[in-house]
């Protein structure tokens, strides 16, 4: 399975991109670092600067058809960055379009805030972002990982890095059966 793994330049929480990505290694995935822009990302531990790493595909270069599923990690600062680009918040909405799963952890629904993909779905977030999801048509449940089947894909959410051992079991769990 080709799991796109969307991140802005900079801002992304380190510990939620590396722990999916080998979540998905181990589960016999092969994950592509996707970016608004090619070169090397900027990763985070909350406010300071973690490691950089390089790109494999930017989005001028690539497409929803090139992936099976989509992972968006969070942090603050790189959902941010996401909704404020068109081309982001269009190869996000296209995994919904084609009916392809998406994980999202932490601030990442913002990003599906944008994309405007929210509506009748149930989804956890961090909580700041509680507002923002329920405006969007959707439903804020505070649980460490949540599951929704009832829109065009299947949508996997979880609040915070420590609830990613529950995240990568649920995301790998769900794209195994979307591959299936």
């Amino acid at each position: 399975m080709r799991i796109a793994f969307l991140v802005a330049p900079e801002g992304v929480e380190q510990i939620e991109l590396t722990d999916p990505w080998q979540a998905a290694l181990d589960a016999d995935g092969t994950p592509r670092l996707v970016s608004t822009k090619p070169g090397r990302i900027q990763a985070f531990h909350h406010l300071d600067k973690g490691d950089t790493f390089a790109v494999d595909a930017d989005l001028d270069h690539t497409g929803v058809d090139d992936y099976d599923a989509l992972v968006l990690p969070g942090g603050v600062a790189n959902p941010d960055a996401l909704r404020m680009d068109e081309r982001a918040v269009a190869f996000v909405k296209g995994f919904f379009d084609a009916g392809k799963p998406v994980a999202a952890i932490c601030h990442a629904p913002w990003t599906l805030v944008e994309a405007d993909v929210l509506r009748g779905r149930t989804l956890t977030s961090w909580p700041s972002l509680r507002t923002d999801i329920r405006n969007a048509g959707g439903t804020w449940v505070d649980e460490q990982v949540a599951v929704c089947a009832d829109g065009p894909n299947t949508l996997v959410t979880s609040r915070k890095p420590g609830d990613l051992e529950a995240f990568c079991a649920a995301f790998t769990g769900e794209f195994a059966k979307a591959s299936a």
